[in-house]
């Protein structure tokens, strides 16, 4: 494996750390020294771990590395790796010489076969998209095109590339444009089956249309956000955890026009010019247990009000940060921004 795009050194940012991660394969970033020792490992978890405790991406990526990975001596073998990894939880093995110099690295998935899971993934495909204006006059939103193929086929494809082969779209508004070109997933290997809704009934309403012997986790994904995300890491996180619902997050930052300024009195206090606050906001992916269907009613009814009614009955909610490209098309300029960054 060629580890040069994966190392950084210990005074690059989180943001930069990210940066690594997400274009490599390996999914991690080595942290080296001049000499090429290593000093730490960031992964996936360790980004979202830092995201979860409010760091900013601009801090040190000092501040989230694991300091003391466990690492291989060169020579190792398959079952030792393997056993380690289990025994650890762990996906990445660096593999060191005899002065600690980084000379290889061993990731789980090249280990293993892709692992195929069974857990249904819902797709709300249902929406007029009306903020797009004349774009959807005669095209679903999620069959808008981005470069050559519709917005839903990138989504479902790239579920497919994580693992996932069963899966429910949720239609209404042109629905039988998303029929015909999709049909039953043959030509994509999967099988798709259709929540066709007489009227729309929300981000959440249709799950009630799912058959009701589904009794494991179900994942929802919104057909207007396009995600690198890789779902099996949002399943497996979901899965370690007891949360009847897990939430995807996204970092939003946002930069104030203005110095703001707060003040005790008549007396200032501070004084900021134009500062940036950063907000984790809804990603429009989840998972929740199948139990969870009962306690929705047979009305309109959005995700949000599920979540509302979970935290009024003091149900805990897990939360997975995406750091990944992602993007919500909600009008002309999502839409271009989406097709220039999913290129």
């Amino acid at each position: 494996m060629n580890l040069q795009p994966l190392f950084i050194t210990p005074n690059c940012s989180i943001k930069k750390a990210i940066s690594v991660i997400d274009k490599g394969s390996a999914q991690v970033a080595l942290i080296i020294d001049s000499s090429c020792k290593l000093l730490g490992i960031a992964t996936d978890g360790d980004i979202r771990r830092g995201i979860i405790n409010n760091l900013s991406l601009d801090c040190n990526v000092t501040s989230i590395m694991t300091k003391k990975p466990i690492t291989l001596n060169v020579g190792f073998s398959h079952n030792q790796a393997l056993e380690l990894m289990s025994n650890n939880t762990i996906q990445h093995i660096p593999i060191v010489d005899s002065v600690g110099e980084v000379v290889d690295l061993v990731v789980l998935d090249q280990l293993l076969k892709k692992t195929t899971f069974e857990t249904p993934i819902v797709i709300m495909a249902g929406g007029k998209g009306e903020r797009l204006g004349s774009l959807t006059t005669d095209c679903p939103k999620p069959m808008l095109e981005i470069n050559g193929k519709p917005m839903l086929e990138v989504i479902l494809q790239r579920c497919i590339q994580s693992g996932f082969r069963n899966f429910f779209f949720s239609v209404n508004y042109l629905k039988e444009k998303i029929i015909n070109y999709f049909g039953t997933g043959d030509k994509w290997g999967v099988n798709i089956s259709y929540l066709e809704e007489r009227e729309p009934l929300g981000t959440c309403g249709s799950l009630r249309l799912l058959p009701s012997d589904i009794a494991e986790d179900i994942i929802v994904m919104n057909g207007d956000v396009l995600t690198d995300l890789e779902v099996d890491r949002l399943f497996n996180f979901h899965n370690k955890s007891t949360f009847p619902m897990t939430i995807c997050t996204r970092l939003h930052r946002v930069r104030i026009p203005f110095a703001v300024m707060t003040s005790s009195g008549a007396k200032l206090e501070r004084f900021v010019e134009k500062p940036m606050y950063d907000f984790q906001v809804n990603a429009g992916v989840y998972i929740l247990k199948a139990s969870l269907i009962e306690k929705i009613p047979a009305k309109f009814y959005n995700m949000t009000d599920l979540i509302d009614d979970l935290l009024d009955s003091k149900s805990d909610i897990g939360v997975f940060p995406i750091h990944e490209n992602w993007r919500d098309i909600g009008n002309p300029i999502d839409f271009k921004e989406a097709v220039e960054s999913f290129k």
